[in-house]
């Protein structure tokens, strides 16, 4: 007997002929539904009985092993007695649903929204079938459980996404007027989502009906400046503008062939002309990479794959000249201090350095500066002294020549390089105003993007939000009309913080937090992705006191040692977070510096750990004017001053 599990709704099992099986009471869906939750991995019982009850009652972990063995016979009724369990198993210190990948229509809906092609129509008939899962909210009955938010959060977006997928493939094969009463729906219910907004104004310019996809865009328009301050982005502002030119074919701006033609002509001139092996290849490489770099997410991961590779050649060329420009002349702008991948910059900072040595009697300055500034962009997130060195070699020497180019690539390093204590903010914010300008002036237009985000970060830090609006504003714009997809993942991520620091209610930010985690999903950026939701969650909450309790298999990335304490303390396991604070590193000095101290020190607070008090407080005492975390752009644990106020009063208290 087949049985399938419901969770895209009320949680519910069905046997073999479709009929469904009786999961007995609540605490039995519960069980079900955490192991669901699980994807296959083993939950410890103590664990269950954590999700179960708030206060467990005494007999907590028999009543867990009693609602299993009423699930197996439910679930399993013709299994002998003595024969081992085959769906819901025990396998060391817990239980683990065994369920076959198509079994369980969370699992099935999303791979139904992960597939692709072949055609439109094979889209629109998938997604028909699979948006007809949904029976209600998913989990629905759990909706306040810690263990299911993130993944009831989760499937909603990958319900959102299917949505608008399809209303894409339907407008795609011509049936305009068919979309237009969902997306209405759609956008009513889920007003800050632009791309809905956008496919809505489409559907109707496509039906005829150009009058009413304008009033959309200006609806849209009105909802983001009343409630979030901010401009539509570049993709609704491009649509409004072909609307109002009345664009016969509006298909996101790909409506010649012609560029494809020069490429294909240019880049056959090139491997004719051009012997293969030869050192020009090279460079032109880098160069390609380069603008690949900025495409999206999967041009960045090709750029960082290749880049290694162009260095890894061009040292065994043996020619010290050479390996510097391709090391050098790879001048993405960086804006986040945590790497996407450690080991790469590793390989790419040593191999500078050996170039630096290899270069007799040295390389020119300009090359010198350049290979420098990679050292200083590429030591992120580190604490070895060469990366600020190294910046400020390469700032002394961009200077000294002149170059725009070069001083603004210097610039970056030193910006990259700001976080030896709290509350520098000031002095980004002076650093993002000089790529402002320089890159204004010598139409460097990645670093001109590059300093308003700096500026937003910094400006944001000092709860200015008025001039971060302005700089989020101006990055979006320039990146719309230079197609720069990366850009919109941190202004949508700085606008969720905007609404955690002056919004309405956390339950806003919570939703806006996650709706730029979403889009952060696809953007090739693993250094900034891995583990940033549940951190601007965990702030958001510990900012508003409310109950910090995750699901045991949230995926805290490199920050787990910093909020492993308080989830402990969630779990009401003192002694087991006295012990991870004791074992836990000062936090690095990056964009998180502040935001992870003032985690710290709360669970310090709590556990009443009077040493780390101390040394929280003497390090977050620079940043006492900014809001905590803020810098870096996406989320926020409040201002830091009132984090100060905690730790003072608990240090002043009698022992």
């Amino acid at each position: 007997m087949r049985v399938r599990f419901g969770v895209l709704g009320p949680v519910v099992a069905w046997d073999g002929t479709g009929a469904p099986i009786d999961l007995k009471g609540p605490k039995h869906r519960a069980v079900l539904a955490r192991l669901v939750v699980a994807r296959g991995r083993v939950v410890p019982v103590n664990h269950l009985v954590d999700d179960l009850w708030r206060d467990p009652p005494p007999g907590a972990v028999g009543a867990v092993r009693t609602f299993v063995a009423a699930l197996r016979r439910a679930v399993e009724p013709g299994r002998p007695p003595r024969e081992p369990a085959r769906l819901l198993v025990t396998e060391g210190p817990g239980y683990a649903l065994r369920a076959a990948p198509d079994a369980v229509d969370a699992w099935r809906f999303e791979d139904a929204v992960a597939a692709t092609g072949p055609s439109p129509d094979t889209i629109i008939e998938r997604l028909d079938r699979a948006l007809g899962w949904w029976r209600g909210p998913a989990y629905a009955g759990f909706d306040d459980e810690p263990w299911a938010r993130v993944e009831r959060s989760r499937l909603e977006q990958l319900r959102l996404n299917a949505i608008e997928q399809r209303a894409e493939a339907l407008l795609t094969v011509g049936r305009a007027a068919d979309v237009v009463p969902d997306l209405d729906a759609h956008v009513a219910e889920h007003p800050w989502r632009e791309e809905a907004w956008r496919l809505l104004a489409l559907a109707l310019y496509r039906a005829g009906r150009q009058g009413d996809a304008l009033a959309v865009l200006r609806r849209a328009r009105g909802l983001l400046l009343e409630q979030l301050g901010v401009d539509p982005g570049p993709r609704l502002r491009l649509l409004e503008t072909d609307i109002l030119r009345q664009v016969d074919r509006i298909d996101d701006g790909a409506r010649s062939p012609e560029p494809d033609r020069v490429w294909a002509a240019v880049t056959a001139a090139y491997d004719r002309s051009v012997a293969v092996g030869a050192a020009d290849r090279l460079e032109s490489t880098v160069n390609l990479l380069r603008s690949l770099a900025v495409t999206g997410a999967s041009g960045l991961d090709a750029a960082r794959e290749g880049r290694v590779a162009a260095v890894v050649a061009a040292e065994q060329l043996g020619d010290p000249e050479l390996t510097a420009r391709v090391i050098g002349g790879y001048d993405v702008p960086a804006i986040w201090t945590r790497s996407d991948d450690p080991a790469q910059a590793a390989r790419l900072v040593a191999a500078a350095e050996r170039t630096l040595v290899a270069c007799h009697p040295g390389p020119a300055e300009a090359a010198r500066a350049r290979l420098l500034a990679v050292i200083a962009v590429e030591s992120r997130g580190t604490r070895a002294a060469r990366g600020p060195e190294a910046a400020r070699e390469a700032e002394r020497i961009a200077r000294r020549l002149g170059d725009p180019a070069l001083l603004a690539f210097a610039l970056n390093g030193v910006f990259m390089q700001s976080f030896h204590r709290a509350g520098l903010a000031p002095e980004r914010d002076a650093i993002g105003a000089e790529l402002i300008d320089l890159a204004g002036r010598h139409s460097l237009v990645a670093f001109e993007i590059l300093g308003h985000l700096v500026r937003l970060q910094a400006r944001g830090a000092l709860a200015d939000f008025a001039t971060a609006d302005r700089h989020a504003v101006a990055a979006d714009r320039l990146a719309g009309r230079h197609h720069r997809p990366l850009v919109g993942v941190f202004t949508q991520w700085y606008r969720a913080l905007r609404l955690a620091a002056t919004g309405p209610s956390p339950r806003a930010a919570e939703i806006a937090y996650r709706d730029a985690a979403a889009r952060l999903a696809d953007a090739g950026m693993p250094g900034v992705e891995r583990g940033l939701l549940p951190l601007a969650l965990l702030c958001l909450r510990v900012w508003h006191g409310d109950p910090v309790r995750f699901d045991e298999t949230t995926d805290w990335g490199g920050y787990t040692p910093w909020v492993r304490p308080l989830l402990l303390l969630g779990r009401d396991r003192p002694a087991a977070a006295a012990t991870a604070l004791r074992q836990a590193p000062d936090p690095p000095r990056d964009l998180l510096f502040e935001a992870l101290w003032c985690l710290t020190a709360r669970a310090a607070v709590a556990l009443d750990d009077r040493a780390v008090m101390a040394r929280a407080r003497a390090e977050l005492a620079p940043a006492a004017g900014e809001l905590a975390g803020a810098g870096s752009g996406m989320l926020t644990v409040g201002p830091v001053a009132g984090h100060l106020d905690i730790l003072d009063a608990a240090l002043s208290r009698a022992r």
